[in-house]
């Protein structure tokens, strides 16, 4: 299975586990758009639209785009009321509209899913002149390097899913490495800005979370049980509370 139809699974969890974007994120984007009223905007990868309220909020013309089925579906009754709001069921790749037409193009946590040598020039084709492109990740992290749980946790991980991938919070590299690709594609004046949130979760909930995830739907039954299994176990002997520190990287561009 296409790993990005395992989000389409479980709709309703998804959406009710998956973060949302904090409002300086939002207020960023708009400001560096100018987007308002009328205005032509595309969401890639709407999901279950943890990203999309604040631009229906602005009375934008938003058309969403989503490989998912069922996301399509939730989504669509979730903002039924917005009459500035129209679904497409779709990869971005085969969505079509017309060119130098759009004023804003956002993904949330999903543009990485498409070939970058197919998606960042179909979004210059689509963006008006002077038109932004804004893409954002959330990249949660278990606690702190320094505690227990954390280190726990990720012996866990090592026994049933081993990595020599270290995963870094301020991942400098990792932002200058994309700010250099979107330049690469011929986009102007980049910015990018980081915004730093913690949740906190449950055992139970946590395990929740997890399932939201591509890698995790994805593993082997027998592998997915036991790694499950040991870590709620972990999560109640300490508590039965952890702590999430989310990372967002926002990286704004203009053709």
């Amino acid at each position: 299975m296409d790993k990005r139809l395992t989000f389409n699974e479980d709709a309703e969890n998804y959406d009710k586990w998956r973060p949302g974007y904090c409002d300086e994120l939002f207020k960023d984007i708009l400001e560096y758009a100018q987007v308002g009223q009328g205005k032509k905007v595309i969401e890639i990868g709407i999901g279950t639209g943890q990203a999309t309220k604040p631009f229906l909020d602005k009375n934008c013309e938003l058309t969403a785009v989503e490989l998912g089925k069922d996301l399509a579906e939730y989504s669509k009754l979730k903002f039924q009321e917005y009459k500035n709001f129209t679904m497409h069921h779709s990869a971005f790749e085969d969505f079509s509209c017309q060119k130098d037409s759009i004023d804003l193009i956002y993904s949330a946590t999903a543009f990485h899913w498409i070939p970058k040598e197919k998606g960042y020039p179909k979004v210059l084709e689509l963006l008006k002149p002077g038109g932004t492109l804004a893409l954002f990740w959330n990249r949660p992290f278990v606690s702190r390097d320094n505690d227990e749980l954390h280190q726990k946790i990720q012996r866990i991980y090592q026994k049933y899913r081993p990595s020599n991938t270290k995963i870094i919070e301020m991942d400098k590299d990792r932002y200058n490495n994309r700010l250099k690709t979107i330049q690469s594609y011929g986009f102007k004046d980049t910015v990018c800005k980081l915004y730093h949130l913690k949740r906190i979760f449950s055992a139970a909930d946590y395990i929740s979370l997890l399932n939201t995830y591509s890698d995790h739907r994805s593993l082997p039954c027998d592998i997915k049980k036991c790694l499950e299994y040991e870590i709620r176990e972990a999560i109640i002997d300490s508590g039965d509370k952890l702590n999430v520190f989310d990372t967002i990287d926002l990286y704004l561009s203009r053709k």
